[in-house]
Parts: structure tokens; C-alpha cells; sequence
């Protein structure tokens, strides 16, 4: 990656529905090689998608709860059962394998408190192989960014 594929990005993580002419004014490079190098960019996994950024709350999901869960073993096929296990929920966006006295960090989103119970209740709970499970409520976000930062 040079700074040109560096603009290309940093261009493409503030708006990913831009037109071509208007990115390639803003990397300084004209359409058919911004094209390649986006095509390039995308075959070598640097781009793995576009999305619509949306809001949750008015999607009804203002809850964020954030669960941390110690695990009865942490083997490979522990491990492998356990995420095979939370990509069923679809309340579940995030999960991530710690360091520390927890093995896993999970951001849930929920409707409300009723629907969170029901989650834990009929969904994480039920999951073979957690010791023990540790949920902290988000009152507010303070920050959350959509672009990674550019480092080249």
C-alpha cells in the first residue's frame, strides 16, 4: 500500500456510495487507474465490503450490553463450538477473544430489557461450556467511529 491506496481508503471509509469522478478529484488520480487500484485493493481483502451505516435506536436496538464470559475450557474446539454457537444470535455484533481473566468479550443489542432477559435467558445461557458470564449495560456512546485511522 502506497498514500495514494492510503487516500483511496480514508475517501472510501467517509463515503462509500461516492462516484468515481468525485473520488478520484479527492485521491488525484484519474478514473481508470483508481478503478484498478480499488479492484486490487478489494481482490486483496484490504476492501471486504460496503455497507449502510445505520441507526440503531431508530431501529428500536437501543440497548447495548456488553458481556463478559469466562469459559469452562479454552480449547481450540471449545473455542470453535462457542463462536459456532453465537453467530446463531442475531442480537449478538461483535464478539472477541480476550486477554485476562475473561476469554470473551460480546456486544449485544436489544430492543429492551425484556428482550435482553429473553436473549440470556433462551439463547446464552443455553450455550454448553460458559463458567461464568458478566453483563455491563452502556449508558450512552461517547464515541464510535466508522474509519479506521491511516497509517502509511
Amino acid at each position: 500500500m502506497d498514500a495514494i491506496d492510503a487516500r483511496i481508503i480514508a475517501a472510501l471509509q467517509r463515503d462509500g456510495r461516492q462516484k468515481l469522478a468525485d473520488l478520484s478529484e479527492k485521491v488525484g488520480l484519474s478514473p481508470t487507474p483508481l478503478a484498478r487500484r480499488i479492484a486490487r485493493l478489494e481482490e486483496e481483502g484490504v476492501i471486504t465490503g460496503y455497507s449502510a451505516r445505520v441507526d440503531q435506536d431508530k431501529l428500536g436496538l437501543p440497548l447495548n450490553v456488553f458481556i463478559f464470559v469466562e469459559l469452562e475450557h479454552q480449547t481450540r474446539e471449545a473455542l470453535d463450538r462457542f463462536e459456532a454457537a453465537l453467530r446463531r444470535f442475531d442480537e449478538v455484533m461483535e464478539c472477541y477473544l480476550m486477554t485476562g481473566t475473561r476469554d470473551v468479550l460480546i456486544r449485544v443489542v436489544a430492543k429492551d430489557l425484556s428482550a435482553f432477559d429473553r436473549f440470556l435467558e433462551d439463547g446464552l445461557m443455553q450455550v454448553p461450556g460458559i463458567r461464568n458470564m458478566r453483563s455491563s449495560f452502556a449508558l450512552r456512546t461517547m464515541i464510535r467511529r466508522n474509519a479506521l485511522p491511516q497509517r502509511v
